[in-house]
């Protein structure tokens, strides 16, 4: 029997050597030929030299206050971008550590790294042997359509050659930045290592502790799975795991090593929203001017596409002041809790909705989400009413925080109906920079904007206004003694709450807010007239000329009036209350720059004597609760304001350097206080404007001084002390007043 061969032979060693060594040959040649392929394009576009240069990613546009502080942010991934003088070394030291020990000295791709890891996953061991920088060409120009294992290779060598190209073009430092400015850290709206401090640890990237660090490190291999809110103790495992590598590369001694790790794993989470932060409801409205500002003046990126809020990372700039809007959110917060607890009482064994008011019942079910979404399913009107009546698990806003109930969905929009509404804006009339602006109650619940977007029927607000014409068209003095009893004018005959009986000045009349006057005065100067000047004053809703606009029929938004009162103190100029100062793009270039509007509206003359006017409002008339509650005893001029049946109560304060409107009412008119004296404007709106002034006073930082309104040039021309007057009542003259004729008076508010 032959023998088996058991050897080769020389020649065939040979021959197999050679082929083995064509084979790597080929490989290496295909490889090279391959990227070299790749380099050049021919499987796909590879990312230019602009494109290196500006990297794409989505980051959020940060809203700025006057003062520095970001309100908050629009996006569709919450990610800022921070420096590398910005990140905690704990943060860096962790990320190299874990991800990449040798991350200073490759050169993109760790091919050591690559044949180790080859040999690790053979045996069974699976591990990734990306770099930190490859990571970033993947984070920067994420794969589409993978799909295959050549895909996959190709994919990988893209990685790679854009890996050396970032090398090329920025730094160690650079390169480790953008890395942590564009990874994901899982859900709740945290992208990039700024955003991440923030939801995890409410602090910021600098401040991270070893720990902390090690936890958002632990986090990139398995964001959702490593999560500390979802996966408490694998992300403490894994935090360990980080600190012990941490330890291995010299960055933590071992003694450090082991305190670390036995410390617990200790949150301060705070999920980012698109309402967290200052600002809420003036952001919305801010988004909105900024987009139809970029689309009107034609202002796009230098590719030519339109710049997007929520992607680009732009820089806007605003005048609104971060503390004077929190103390604006304060003093609304602490008294509409206590109004709102008075207005719940009043409606507590009655029924608003019935009669005419069951309608506001079925336009509500039919504004609603829950409805257009039940009639888009093909839902009969029937069933839907069914699904109205029946009662399911809700979150409801409410004063003391955000509440679990189960009720009907008929009775939420029965509870949201007898909820109160509020707003209110503060700006300063000589240069017309808004600082403080809340849109509404809560943004969460209630997205519809109350200062610019809304607008309500203004009420005894709109008096100054047809005195002031009085003044400058007919030469009227505010110490003019006019007869307070009912008047008509073209068949309108308005009603008057608690009328002063006899002759009164007009400045009492206004400090009182008596109807009979302020209409007599209408009929003197037409109501053409007071619309005109309402318009020139900035006014921009309909405001036809009928003669009740003199006691406020028509409607305005709180921006609107604000601006209004402005120029009374503002020697008659009226200045376009303004926001938005400029939006700079992500490299800092200016994009656009905003600069107000002035309009001369009244004499200077004229406008110092509704001033004067207006402090008698506070002083003695239906504002004087700001000084015996508020102890509001410097210059301060202002007008209360309520509409028919208490349905809107506003007050308008001024100062020499502020001028600041609160309106508060309910959704809907028909549901309203039963009487003035907890509706009226004195109730419903003045303590929030008090209790702000009273913050703004005591910030020193804010340097709003006490002083008293400038005189205009030359002094005033109109006599304002009606104590100079020494004839009496029922004269022929155009100013008779005697003191004694004019006590203080009971507080009161007539609607129109």
């Amino acid at each position: 029997m032959p023998q088996k061969k058991t050897s080769l032979t020389k020649q065939e060693i040979t021959k197999y050597t050679i082929t083995f060594w064509k084979i790597v040959i080929g490989v290496i040649a295909f490889g090279i030929i391959l990227i070299f392929s790749i380099g050049l394009g021919l499987f796909g576009k590879l990312p230019s030299f602009r494109d290196l240069e500006n990297p794409k990613s989505n980051l959020s546009s940060d809203v700025i206050s006057d003062d520095g502080v970001v309100l908050g942010s629009y996006f569709v991934q919450n990610r800022s971008n921070v420096r590398y003088d910005e990140i905690s070394p704990n943060v860096i030291n962790a990320l190299i550590a874990t991800e990449d020990i040798r991350f200073y000295s490759h050169s993109g791709i760790d091919f050591k790294r690559i044949f180790t890891i080859v040999f690790y996953n053979l045996m069974g061991n699976k591990q990734g042997a990306s770099t930190i920088t490859q990571q970033l060409a993947k984070n920067l120009f994420p794969r589409e359509g993978v799909n295959g294992f050549f895909s996959i290779v190709i994919v990988k060598f893209k990685e790679w050659i854009i890996a050396l190209k970032l090398e090329r073009n920025y730094t160690k430092e650079e390169i480790i930045t953008m890395y942590l400015n564009t990874v994901d850290f899982g859900s709740y709206n945290s992208f990039g290592i700024k955003s991440a401090a923030q939801t995890y640890f409410n602090t910021t990237p600098d401040k991270l502790s070893p720990e902390q660090a090690a936890v958002l490190i632990g986090m990139l291999k398995g964001p959702s799975w490593y999560n500390p809110v979802r996966n408490p103790d694998r992300s403490l495992a894994r935090r360990n795991t980080v600190l012990e590598n941490m330890g291995k590369a010299g960055y933590l001694s071992d003694p450090e090593t082991e305190e670390l790790k036995q410390k617990p794993l200790v949150l301060s989470f705070k999920a980012t929203h698109h309402f967290d932060g200052y600002a809420a409801y003036f952001r919305a409205v801010l988004k909105k001017e900024i987009q139809k500002i970029f689309e009107d003046q034609e202002i796009v990126k230098a590719d030519g596409t339109p710049y997007d809020l929520d992607r680009d990372g732009l820089k806007v700039y605003t005048t609104i002041n971060a503390r004077m809007q929190k103390y604006a959110e304060q003093a609304q917060r602490e008294y509409m809790k206590t109004l709102q607890n008075d207005f719940t009482r009043e409606w507590k064994n009655r029924n608003p909705f019935q009669g005419e008011a069951a309608k506001l019942l079925k336009i509500g079910m039919m504004r609603s989400d829950r409805y257009r979404q039940l009639k888009d399913e093909g839902v009969s009107e029937e069933d839907i009413v069914k699904n109205f009546n029946t009662p399911v698990k809700m979150s409801i806003f409410s004063w003391n925080g955000e509440v679990e109930k189960t009720m009907t969905p008929m009775d939420s929009i029965k509870y949201y109906k007898l909820l109160l509404r509020n707003s209110m804006m503060s700006m300063e009339p000589h240069t017309g920079f808004v600082r403080a602006w809340v849109g509404g109650i809560s943004f969460e619940h209630f997205k519809y904007d109350q200062v610019k977007m809304g607008t309500r029927q203004v009420g005894s607000t709109a008096k100054p206004f047809t005195y002031a014409v009085a003044i400058e068209n007919q030469g009227y003095s505010p110490c003019y003694m006019a007869p307070n009893e009912p008047v008509e004018i073209e068949g309108y005959r308005p009603r008057a709450y608690k009328p002063i009986p006899g002759y009164i000045s007009l400045k009492t009349a206004l400090a009182y807010s008596q109807n009979y006057v302020t209409v007599f005065l209408m009929k003197q100067v037409g109501a053409t007239a007071v619309s005109t000047l309402i318009k020139r004053m900035g006014i921009t809703s309909d405001v036809p000329a009928y003669p009740s606009i003199s006691l406020g029929s028509f409607e305005a938004s709180v921006y609107d009036m604000v601006g209004a009162y402005s120029a009374f103190a503002n020697h008659g100029i009226w200045t376009e209350p303004t926001y938005l100062s400029r939006i700079e793009d992500k490299n800092g270039n200016v994009l656009y720059e905003r600069k107000p509007r002035v309009v001369v509206a009244l004499n200077p003359q004229t406008a110092y004597a509704i001033t004067d006017m207006l402090k008698e409002v506070v002083q003695r008339g239906t504002g004087r609760r700001l000084r015996t509650k508020y102890n509001l005893t410097n210059p301060i001029g202002g007008k209360t304001g309520t509409t028919q049946n208490n349905s809107d109560g506003w007050f308008i304060g001024i100062t020499p350097q502020l001028v600041t409107g609160v309106w508060t009412g309910a959704e809907d008119r028909a549901i309203h206080f039963a009487n003035t004296s907890q509706g009226g404007g004195a109730n419903s709106a003045l303590p929030i404007f008090g209790l702000y002034m009273k913050k703004v006073y005591a910030d020193p930082t804010l340097k709003y001084t006490k002083g008293d309104f400038e005189p205009p040039k030359g002094g005033s021309t109109i006599t304002l002390n009606c104590d100079a007057y020494a004839k009496k009542p029922g004269s022929d003259s155009t100013a008779t007043t005697t003191p004694a004729t004019e006590p203080v008076l009971p507080i009161t508010e007539p609607a129109p």
